[in-house]
This record gives C-alpha cells, structure tokens and sequence, in this order.
C-alpha cells in the first residue's frame, strides 16, 4: 500500500449499518481533499455495505453504495467502518469473509468497532491495536492475544486500526503523508482547521497523527510562517519573536507535528506555489519569487522533489486532464 506512492491506489470501504456519518466521512473527505488539492486522481474508492442496501447511518440517513461486500481475491486495501451495535453483524458468515478477503488484501483497517470486528474473525491476533478508549478493558479482556495501544490509530504490519472519527482522519492524513509527503499531507490537514473568531488556531490536525491545543508560542511561530511565505523567516527570528529559543521552537514542531520547523515552513509555501501553478498562468519566475525562493530553478528542483513532477509538468496534465 505504502509501496506504488507515485499511483493512484483504490480502497474498498465496508460499512457496517448503525456508522455514524462523521466517522465514515473521516476515512472518505481526506481522500477527495486530496485529490481535489493535487488537481488529480490520487485516491479511489467503492463503498460496500454487507448486503448491498443503503448503509443505515445513526443520523438515519442513508449512504448509498455501490454494491454488496464479497470475500473475492480482490487485493485492495480494506477498511471495515462501524460504530454501534458491531455484535448484530458479526456473523458466522462475516467471519467467514473477512477471514477470505484478508488472505488477499495489501492492507486490512479496522475502524472504530471495525477493530471488532477484525478481532472475532482473528485477523489481529499478534498484532498491535487501539479502538475506542471506552472499550479498551473490555477489548484486552476478550482478546489477550492482542496487544492493545493507547494511540489514537495504529499501524502494524498489514493492519491498522483507529478509535473514533478524529483519529480515523489522523490515520488517513498519515496514509497520505506516508504517500504524498508532508506538503500534501499539511494541506489537506488544513482543509480541516478550525479557527475562532479572533483568528487563532484551536485545533490543528498534523499529518504526524496529533490533533490537540497548540502551545500558543507555537501557533504565534506557524501564524508567522504563514505571513511570510514571500520572505522566509530565520529559525532564529521565528523564535524571538514566538518568545522562544531556537532549541525550543524545533523541540515543540516535532512534538507537535513530527518534523522540524524547517520542513514545515518549506511545505506551506510549496504548498502556497502549487496552488498558483493550478490555478494561475502566472509564470513560474513569479511564483518563486512570491513564495520565497531566489530563482526559478531553486523553486523547480524543491518543487520535483516534493510533488515528483515539475510545475510546467502540474500545468501540462492538467491541460491534457481539463
């Protein structure tokens, strides 16, 4: 799954009824924030329910589908999403099938009570899991052979699972971290920001797998980065002016989103670049010079390296694709 970044990978999602919508919209808007912000096909999926019916969602409404799930050789990675009342649908004969598919599937997710689900047809038997915090005892107590964590999502081997609707977009922005690369992964992250209306951070999902309260120096340093995209601040006048020490400042990015300040403050204005080479003809030379680089061919290398494609390359297939 982590293998082929460079191709479009389709997942196969299996809700369960009684999901709840915002935890199936956790495992699926991340996938189209993606694609909608690299302006291509990144990722693709089919929503399967066990019977080929509508999903019966908790806020009785609806999801349709686009057919039954069925153990075939299929080797697309699974996520099997589910919420309430996951003993009415694990059946001998789900069991049956997710034992089937699993022999051939590339990666198998459990989703909230998927990890259930995923535990009673033993596919997770010396494996490392988390699921929702208020099942954890229960959890250990039924299945000793597996090693419960106290994460937000795990990933192990070819399993992952996650313990509720905001971890579940914690793991879908590391799948596509762990794809893409962090300039995608940041920027779908902040598809999801939510500010108050004075204007700061409250919450900040990273594409490291942490969602939770900035320090406020911290969100003073990323609210900088962000104002100056054009003219990239030093390390060290980030800090001082946050009210930090250099050491600090890079001690709180990487505990906060899992890489230095440095990396950071590059994908947000590749990311600031790529969506003017998008959405604007305006020429590269321009781009560069008003996201921070000193040429335009500075601006193209780290632009490859980051999107594996030049930006005259993002343009060209963008013609062909419109």
């Amino acid at each position: 799954m982590f293998d082929a970044p460079q191709h479009s990978i389709e997942f196969d999602i299996l809700a369960f009824p009684e999901t709840t919508v915002i935890l199936l919209a956790s495992v699926i808007e991340p996938l189209r924030a993606a694609n909608r912000i690299a302006g291509e096909t990144l990722y693709q999926w089919r929503l399967l329910s066990p019977d080929g019916k509508p999903v019966e969602t908790t806020a009785q409404i609806d999801i349709p589908v686009d057919g039954a799930f069925h153990p075939d050789k299929d080797a697309r990675p699974l996520f099997v999403v589910s919420s309430y009342n996951w003993k009415k649908y694990s059946t001998p004969a789900m069991k049956m099938a997710l034992s089937q598919t699993a022999r051939h599937r590339s990666m198998i997710a459990g989703i909230e009570s998927g990890t259930w689900l995923l535990a009673e047809a033993s596919l997770l038997d010396n494996h490392r899991v988390t699921l929702h915090w208020e099942d954890h005892d229960d959890f250990s107590a039924r299945f000793p052979q597996i090693e419960v964590i106290k994460e937000r999502f795990v990933i192990d081997r070819k399993r992952m699972t996650s313990g509720g609707s905001i971890p579940t977009l914690d793991l879908m922005l590391e799948i596509i971290r762990r794809r893409q690369g962090y300039s995608l992964a940041l920027e779908v992250s902040r598809s999801f920001l939510y500010e108050r209306d004075g204007g700061g951070l409250d919450l900040l999902p990273s594409p490291s797998g942490t969602l939770g309260h900035l320090d406020k120096r911290l969100n003073a340093a990323v609210r900088l980065m962000e104002e100056s995209v054009d003219q990239p601040l030093s390390l060290e006048k980030l800090a001082r002016r946050s009210g930090l020490s250099a050491r600090h400042l890079q001690s709180l990015f990487n505990e906060a989103f899992g890489v230095g300040p440095h990396v950071h403050y590059l994908a947000l204005r590749l990311n600031a670049a790529r969506r003017r080479v998008i959405e604007t003809r305006t020429s590269f030379a321009d781009i560069a010079a008003a996201t921070g680089f000193n040429s335009a061919s500075a601006f193209s290398r780290s632009y490859r390296a980051q999107f594996r494609e030049s930006p005259s390359e993002t343009r060209k297939r963008l013609l062909r694709s419109g």
